[in-house]
Order: C-alpha cells, then sequence, then structure tokens
C-alpha cells in the first residue's frame, strides 16, 4: 500500500498516522512533485485533486480529503472521502465570537489600551450589553457545525431556529426550522446569524444587502462556512455603514498560495473596528485532527482489507 499525504496541517500527527496504517505501507509526506508521487500510488491523502494527478495516478483507489470540503476536488473517476471532527471546535469559535461582538468586547479590549473606560458604568452612552442566553440566533445550513453549536448554546437559554437546503434539521430545542425559501423569516427573527451551510451553486452569494438589511442593525453575523456565501462587497457595505452591528469572518474570498501572507479580501474589511478576523482556524485544534486522523487511517485498512468505505462523497 503507497498513500501519498498532501495535506500539511497532518504533519504534527505523521507518526500517530502512520502507526495506524497497515502494516508495510509507504507513506511520502508532501511530495515535490506530487504528479509523479501519484504514479505509484494506492492512496491520496489532501485537499485537492486535479486533473492532472487523475492522469498520473493510473492504480489511485482512494481519494481521502482530510477535512470536510471537497470544494478542490476536480477531476472524477476515483471514489472520494471526507471526514470532519471539527465541529467542537468550530462551535466553541461562535460561540465566543457572539459573546465577544454582543458584548463589544473587542472594542473594550481595544479603548483600555488607549487608557479608555469603554463601559456603561463610565460612559451612560452607551447601552448595556445583552446576555447570549437573550440572543435569537438563525443557522443558515444545520449539519455537523450547526448542531454541535446548538447544544453549547442551548447551556446558555438561547433560542434558534434554522434553514437548511432539505428543509429538515434534527435537533430538538429549536423554534422551529424551514427549508431556504424561509430564509427571510429566519433574517427577520434573528439577532445573530450563523452562517455553517456548503458552498454550492445554489449557496454562493444567498447572503447579500437585502438579507444583511433584513438581519438589521442589531445582527451579528457569524461565517465559519466559506467566504462566498456572503457577497463581499454588500457586507462590507453593511459593515461600514452599521446596516448591521457586526461580524466574525473565519472564511474568505481569497487565500494565499504560499507561505502565510495574502490579502484575505479585495474591501478592506481589517479597516472596520466591528469585525473579528481570523484566518480560517476555528476547526484548527489538536483534537480537531486526531479524529481526522483515525478516520483516515480506518479507510485506508478498510481499502486494504477489502472493506466498505466510510464518508465517501462522491466516485
Amino acid at each position: 500500500m503507497r498513500v501519498v499525504v498532501t495535506d500539511p496541517n497532518l504533519l504534527p500527527l505523521r507518526d500517530e498516522l502512520e502507526s495506524l496504517l497497515p502494516k508495510a505501507t509507504e507513506a511520502v509526506w508532501l511530495p515535490d512533485d506530487v504528479p509523479g508521487a501519484l504514479r505509484t500510488a494506492d492512496v491520496l491523502v489532501g485537499p485537492a485533486f486535479t486533473q492532472e494527478m487523475a492522469d498520473a495516478a493510473q492504480q489511485l483507489r482512494l481519494v481521502q480529503v482530510a477535512g470536510a470540503g471537497t470544494d478542490r476536488i476536480e477531476a472524477s473517476g476515483v471514489p472520494v472521502a471526507n471526514t470532519y471532527h471539527h465541529e467542537d471546535s468550530i462551535a466553541e469559535y461562535v460561540v465566543w465570537a457572539l459573546i465577544g461582538l454582543r458584548r463589544e468586547l473587542p472594542a473594550a479590549d481595544a479603548a483600555l489600551r488607549r487608557n479608555r473606560w469603554r463601559s456603561n458604568v463610565y460612559n451612560p452612552t452607551i447601552p448595556q450589553p445583552d446576555t447570549l442566553g437573550s440572543a435569537r440566533v438563525g443557522f443558515l445550513g444545520f449539519g455537523h457545525i450547526g448542531r454541535a453549536t446548538w447544544r453549547l448554546l442551548q447551556a446558555f437559554d438561547a433560542q434558534a431556529q434554522a434553514v437548511t437546503a432539505s428543509g429538515k434539521a434534527a435537533a430538538d430545542g429549536l423554534n422551529w426550522a424551514g427549508d431556504t425559501s424561509r430564509l427571510g423569516r429566519l433574517l427577520d427573527e434573528s439577532d445573530a446569524l450563523v452562517v455553517s451551510a456548503p458552498l454550492t451553486g445554489t449557496t454562493r452569494g444567498i447572503i447579500g444587502a437585502a438579507e444583511l438589511e433584513r438581519l438589521g442593525r442589531a445582527g451579528v453575523l457569524v461565517n465559519v462556512a466559506r467566504g462566498p456565501l456572503v457577497q463581499q462587497q454588500p457586507l462590507y457595505d453593511a459593515l461600514r455603514d452599521r446596516t448591521i452591528r457586526a461580524a466574525a469572518l473565519d472564511v474568505w474570498y481569497s487565500y494565499p498560495t504560499t507561505g502565510d501572507r495574502a490579502a484575505p479580501a479585495d474591501a478592506p474589511f481589517g479597516e472596520l473596528d466591528n469585525v473579528l478576523l481570523t484566518p480560517h482556524l476555528s476547526g484548527i485544534t489538536r483534537q480537531t485532527f486526531r479524529g481526522r486522523v483515525q478516520d483516515i487511517a480506518a479507510n485506508i485498512n478498510a481499502l486494504a482489507d477489502g472493506q466498505e468505505l466510510r464518508n465517501v462523497v462522491r466516485h
């Protein structure tokens, strides 16, 4: 069994992954010549599979994505499986962002660094903030991430509703759930919107100027799905003009191609004081990747034993 690993996020757990693979497995890590390495590979573990890679990989039997997203899998003809385990980490991020933005904690931190006590106690013109328990949270998408986030929010006594592509949301305690034709109602009845839907032709740009206006001036948006679900310029305009209150953005419109430097968007979100900007890190924890390593190894062992693969999302 020859396994080519092109996902650098797995490097911290290299020894653990290799210890779980079938005996006599050859693991090739981060090759400079990926098509060349794939010529004799049985498994590719990585986020991308181009047509060039497919043309070279004549004996490939599995593309295993070390995450949920398969939007960079361009070629077909080989089973593609994914894995999750990021939902608990992302749920923590969402709760942190909702508390921080609704109570304006980043603004208070920035002000006190300039010796200004930004609190209703010292400045009565600043409104007293609301607890997370008073929030009405709307979920756009309600899969692994939405359900994990809702479990945490219930501990705070928050309320929630959800819209999904199917109109179904398997969870107790929601006020209601519906399909995306009810997105307008969701926005009208929520003062926080958590975007956690997959990026598809239908969901791309689903949140634009009209939707942000319906979320309202007290509304907070948290995007942990993919940047393009929310239209970039309308989002920037809504934050700049205070059409909505604030946003936490962990997913973006452009990414580094090499290294760690790149503008995340064309619009200058970094100039705004009502945005939390993070570099797609909400699901990046050791616990996330330990779970993924176990799933990856289980699928490779199943392939070696002729057993059914798990989490196959396409062929």
